[in-house]
């Protein structure tokens, strides 16, 4: 046989990512059966009307494990528990597939990426930027729609998949980690501690910066990295299936016609009329999801497609979202079982304890770590702050640290590790709509964490020394 002969490379396998969710909601049931079962009372915050617990009231009770024949069931009680964000992401799913079978976006994309080939790093760092300051006041979670249009731009722009979820993941963790103007964590928290709302901006605001830098300088040496070899991409393989990394084939879809505009005009303003009804008219997933329906009949009719044609279309794309749907439903279901099982108490109450063991002077960064585990089985803020808070605080004051400052180590602990866990709704759904395996994004994401974790630590352990308030 000629030594000539070359093996052919094979595919990189993936991890499914639902096998993934599965495989951690199996452990949350085996931790029902082996940590002991505990509670707090629960007991309404004279001052916000909250109900949030009695740090000093922690006791055990009797073990109630969780039933491995009844994880089916707590998933679908996490999709029953999500419904209203569920419906919404199958709506994105099918508005989008609407109008990208009308051509509107490959043949837009194709003239962007033409324009902004040799700027695509700025390109790249001014859409971070947007991110960051959106993020101000939002999460991720109502803006998952822009995921899909985010791609095809990266990939027109010869980067990659990854460096479209960077872009929305990184701004979302400088903007919401931050806390700045963050009402459904720093505000809740404040006033469970009883400090004026928004209060201590100026070192959030400091934090805000610095992270925004490190973070933009971490997505631009990426960017760098894969222009000089595309190969180095995680996502390489599955980003080659597509002809988006090419702007010369996007052609193929021709120019930009009346109906195209209309439908690229349709998505612009569907999208600022999101942006306006979440900030200022408190629109909750409902009226997202009308958006949705109402872009993709509109998208259908610019592009002149019969009302069968936009029905179908609408369909398949629903079709493309089921992954989404389970996936969001799953993580869901981790913090369900452990909650039932009554250990998600005796989690919280431990790490309490393991902090009071810890040296005065690395207290801060000790919350800051403790938060992070916190929350991959609390992912929601809102929810975080109610658990942890009424710890947090009394052990706060019994060290010396200020509770402006032990609230600036939930914002850190609840925001950054969103993006690295699969127990949080928002990062499952962005990976389930781009059609990217959880282990290739934490290729790229892990090390982007460290950086974070770091930085963290320092302006943790700042904010106790000069006594934050």
């Amino acid at each position: 046989m000629s030594e000539e002969v070359k093996v052919a490379a094979k595919p990189k396998k993936s991890l499914n990512t639902l096998v993934v969710i599965f495989s951690i909601i199996v452990i949350a049931c085996a931790l029902t059966w082996i940590i002991p079962a505990g509670e707090f009372n629960r007991v309404k915050d004279a001052v916000t009307g909250r109900k949030v617990v009695d740090a000093a009231s922690f006791h055990l009770v009797e073990k109630a494990p969780v039933n491995p024949i009844l994880i089916p069931m707590h998933i679908a009680q996490g999709a029953k528990s999500a419904v209203d964000l569920l419906f919404m992401l199958l709506c994105s799913g099918a508005a989008f597939h609407v109008v990208i079978a009308s051509g509107a976006m490959h043949s837009s994309i194709g003239t962007l990426a033409l324009k902004y080939k040799d700027k695509k790093t700025m390109f790249v760092l001014a859409m971070f930027v947007m991110f960051c300051l959106i993020m101000l006041t939002h999460g991720l979670i109502d803006f998952v729609a822009f995921a899909p249009v985010l791609v095809m731009i990266c990939l027109a722009l010869g980067l990659d998949s990854i460096t479209a979820v960077a872009i929305m993941t990184g701004g979302t963790a400088v903007g919401f980690a931050t806390g700045m103007l963050q009402p459904s964590t720093t505000l809740i928290a404040q006033e469970l501690a009883g400090l004026p709302p928004f209060s201590g901006l100026w070192y959030r605001a400091i934090c805000f910066g610095l992270y925004m830098i490190l973070t933009g300088f971490l997505i631009w040496r990426y960017t760098v990295k894969i222009t000089k070899d595309p190969t180095a991409s995680p996502m390489y393989d599955m980003d080659r299936e597509t002809n988006l990394g090419d702007p010369e084939a996007i052609k193929a879809y021709g120019p930009m016609d009346l109906g195209k505009w209309g439908v690229a005009l349709a998505v612009v303003a569907s999208l600022v009329l999101m942006v306006y009804g979440s900030v200022y008219l408190k629109w909750k997933y409902q009226h997202l999801s009308a958006t949705f329906i109402g872009l993709a009949i509109v998208c259908g009719a610019f592009a002149r497609m019969s009302p069968a044609k936009i029905a179908k279309t609408f369909v398949d794309g629903a079709k493309s979202m089921v992954m989404v749907f389970f996936l969001v439903a799953s993580a869901r279901a981790i913090s369900s079982i452990l909650a039932q099982g009554k250990v998600l108490d005796t989690i919280v109450y431990g790490l309490g304890e393991m902090l009071k063991l810890v040296p005065g002077v690395l207290q801060a960064p000790a919350m800051f770590i403790a938060n992070l585990f916190v929350n991959t089985v609390i992912p929601s803020g809102s929810g975080q702050a109610a658990a942890v808070m009424p710890i947090m605080l009394p052990l706060a004051d019994i060290v010396g640290m200020t509770r402006q400052t032990a609230i600036l180590a939930f914002n850190f602990g609840d925001g950054f590790c969103n993006w690295v866990i699969p127990t949080s709704s928002a990062l499952m759904a962005v990976l389930g709509i781009v059609n990217m395996p959880f282990e290739r994004w934490m290729k790229y994401s892990w090390r982007v964490f460290l950086w974070w974790v770091a930085l963290g630590c320092v302006l943790t352990a700042v904010a106790q020394m000069i006594k934050l308030a």
